[in-house]
């Protein structure tokens, strides 16, 4: 991780300064304005012209575009050789590197920007509006003042299948299908999945299933155990809720282990199969009809993705009251912003907004905010291409999104069924068809896989 090279303070008065204590601070009402500009921006980058507009729009554009480059001439010398590791310019745009600021205050330590003076309208409009929702920058915060939060979906571990019968070379069969149903269960985006080797070594004590809760702080345990006779293999396994111990599911496979590899490819898809729709039915028969401080955090997310798939209103309109709920919990959640995103992209998709102009803008900034928090999401560069393709009607954009997003994560199943889609209608059906299928190939998780299939269908009849 690169090391931070800057400090910027927010929240009550506003400071701009180094992390090396022997170099001077940024001042000036309007340099410190620039940083923030940036710093608040989508991947640290703001246009010239805007930045013009917001800082200098009183004087005319050749003096705006003039008292700009002095404003950068001037942090230059403040800032030394930090300023080309920290700042990148070209004709159209300035870039702040994210990665090497660190962010420090919180809006309880005073207001945004307390006591700053700029007499720009622009300028004073926006600082208004960041007034008004504070928490919209809440990701900016430095994580040193912050407790740990929990994930927003379920954790789920998959402890290696114990062999009560059969040879000891044998029982490496029971960690091998362990790690392979593991790492399939990773693949989606509604889940987090404890490590293989963190769970083999747990599985070497003897444990209870409390265990798995306070260690992992696992929301779910598959577990099971092994036969090994002559040339028959038979696996149980069970999906449990490590809070209440309940069973959700139980399944018997079996076969020849003379035929492993096939038995394993089938018993791994048939487990992870199972697994998401037993979580996925399961978390939103739950917040159905409860009270939202009632439902869990782990369960908002994935019960407001399985109602928003259901065919009726009331479900749809569920799902987006879920996404908003886990953002009040957990602002910092960048898969929750592109879902909340997606959400309004099928609401003016499906035709039941009222608004479409304003919903749409509400689609590009959920999408927005998610790589603002975290712009090496595959999934969140996924919808923000999603975004881009059905609203606002630029392929060109979306592919560039998806490409990339499958640069970040060559797993990331929803960019390979969207690109495929995106290449079923521009007569590229030989690539339409291998993108759809790949997706259908890492989705077996996905509980909507009716999405998948139908435009699977679509690139295979083109």
């Amino acid at each position: 991780m690169s090391p931070k090279l800057l400090e910027i303070n927010l929240f009550g008065a506003c400071v701009v300064r180094p992390t090396d204590a022997g170099l001077p601070a940024i001042v000036g009402s309007k340099h410190k304005a620039l940083f923030v500009l940036l710093a608040t921006a989508p991947f640290g980058r703001r246009t010239r012209t805007f930045i013009q507009d917001m800082l200098w729009s009183q004087s005319c554009y050749d003096s705006g575009r003039q008292s700009l480059r002095r404003a950068l001439s001037d942090i230059k010398k403040v800032l030394g050789p930090l300023y080309p590791e920290l700042i990148s310019t070209n004709n159209s745009e300035i870039t702040l590197d994210l990665t090497r600021v660190s962010f420090i205050g919180r809006p309880a330590q005073g207001e945004f920007l307390e006591g700053i003076d700029i007499r720009e309208d622009r300028f004073n409009d926006w600082l208004t509006g960041v007034r008004l929702h504070p928490d919209q920058l809440s990701s900016l915060f430095s994580a040193s003042h912050q407790s740990p939060v929990l994930p927003m979906v379920p954790v789920i571990a998959v402890l290696p299948f114990q062999l009560v019968l059969g040879e000891r070379r044998q029982r490496a069969v029971g960690d091998w299908l362990a790690e392979d149903i593991g790492r399939s269960l990773s693949r989606s985006n509604l889940l987090s999945v404890i490590s293989h080797l963190s769970s083999r070594e747990l599985a070497r004590r003897h444990l209870i299933l409390d265990d798995v809760r306070t260690v992992f702080k696992a929301d779910y345990c598959v577990s099971g155990c092994l036969r090994v006779q002559n040339d028959m293999l038979v696996l149980d396994s069970d999906l449990c809720d490590t809070d209440t111990g309940r069973i959700m599911f139980t399944r018997r496979f079996e076969g020849p282990i003379s035929q492993f590899a096939d038995l394993n490819e089938r018993m791994t898809f048939d487990v992870v199969k199972a697994v998401g729709r037993a979580i996925a039915d399961d978390s939103v028969e739950r917040a159905r009809n409860r009270r939202l401080r009632d439902i869990e955090d782990h369960r908002l997310l994935i019960a407001g993705v399985g109602l928003m798939r259901r065919p009726t209103f009331s479900s749809f309109q569920r799902a987006r009251v879920l996404f908003e709920e886990a953002l009040q919990r957990l602002p910092t959640a960048a898969e929750a912003h592109a879902w909340l995103g997606k959400w309004y992209v099928l609401h003016v998709f499906n035709g039941w907004s009222n608004n479409a102009a304003a919903d749409t803008q509400r689609a590009i900034d959920c999408t927005a905010r998610a790589l603002d928090l975290d712009q090496e999401n595959a999934f969140c560069m996924t919808i923000d291409g999603f975004v881009h393709n059905n609203l606002l009607h630029r392929p060109d954009t979306a592919l560039s999104r998806f490409t990339e997003a499958l640069a970040l994560n060559p797993n990331e199943a929803l960019a390979w069924l969207l690109k495929g889609a995106l290449h079923t209608f521009t007569d590229e059906s030989s690539l339409a068809v291998n993108h759809v299928d790949r997706a259908r190939q890492l989705s077996p998780l996905d509980p909507f896989k009716y999405y998948f299939d139908s435009l699977s269908a679509s690139a295979h009849f083109s």
